[in-house]
């Protein structure tokens, strides 16, 4: 971070004046996409991200976000405070999650909340305005079919974007648009749900009460199936959650072999973010659909 003492005390002096000073601070996660940085100053502790991509409206989506889950759920999600600009940097302070041990109750809990989010419904998949998932921007143009909105707003914008960067041949993505036909009647006919939409365990964390708190949210209507296959993508809740799940807000059979397909998504998200580390299991379930 280039002068961070400047930057970090810019941005406490332009949303609370003088009335805060910096006392200290650390960074939690630095990386190419975004930094995470803890502020501690004599009235309060902060958690601020920054990020240089050239998405100025990025933490505004986000904090959207938080604010669609937060008004449609139990959930414990943090509050921002702020959303801007300064110089080439965008950031987005909000409040510390101070961690402890999980309550008993912790997945249960987790489950019940997210049945809430999923009930909340409309009558198209998507959502009034474009977010971004991490910095890839999301279309979310809303469409009455839920398969028409996973194939076009979905899958073909990243597999379009995963061709032009280089990460997968022609030959590729001509074999990826003949699954297409094949998500024809695949998924359970259900009402959009509000999602998450980039459920997984990171995104998830304990909080000082040792209950769930949702963060980096990823929000549109959609199928709910889609939080829950993501969930199981990088090893998966305690089962307890799943358990839990189905007692409050049960899913149609057959779900276990509709994971993979849903998870194609994020697994596309992630070969644009990280390069081909992703592309394996992609083409394995692309292979199974086409046999």
């Amino acid at each position: 971070m280039e002068n961070p003492d400047f930057l970090l005390e810019k941005i406490i002096f332009s949303t609370f004046g003088g009335e805060e000073k910096i006392i200290e601070y650390h960074l939690v996660a630095a990386g190419n996409l975004n930094q995470a940085i803890y502020l501690k100053t004599a009235q309060q502790e902060y958690f601020l991200k920054t990020n240089h991509q050239n998405n100025p409206d990025i933490y505004k989506r986000e904090s959207e976000g938080l604010d669609w889950t937060r008004n449609h759920c139990s959930l414990h999600v943090p509050k921002v405070i702020v959303t801007g600009t300064y110089g080439d940097t965008q950031y987005l302070l909000m409040e510390w999650i101070r961690a402890s041990r999980s309550h008993p109750d912790y997945s249960e809990k987790l489950a019940e909340g997210l049945a809430e989010l999923h009930m909340c419904t409309r009558k198209k998949f998507g959502l009034d305005v474009n977010n971004y998932i991490s910095v890839l921007p999301q279309n979310n143009e809303p469409e009455m079919d839920w398969t028409s909105f996973f194939i076009q707003k979905r899958l073909e914008p990243m597999i379009q974007r995963a061709f032009y960067e280089g990460y997968i041949s022609e030959k590729s993505l001509k074999e990826f648009r003949m699954i297409y036909p094949k998500l024809n009647d695949f998924f359970p006919h259900e009402k959009p749900s509000l999602l998450h939409g980039d459920l997984w365990s990171g995104n998830v964390m304990v909080n000082s009460l040792g209950f769930p708190s949702l963060i980096d949210p990823a929000v549109y209507f959609g199928h709910r199936e889609m939080d829950l296959a993501f969930s199981k993508l990088f090893g998966g809740f305690d089962p307890s959650f799943y358990k839990a799940y189905q007692e409050v807000f049960p899913l149609d059979p057959g779900f276990e072999q509709r994971v993979e397909v849903y998870n194609l998504y994020p697994l596309l998200v992630h070969l644009n973010l990280f390069g081909t580390t992703y592309l394996s299991g992609i083409t394995r379930v692309v292979k199974k659909l086409l046999r």
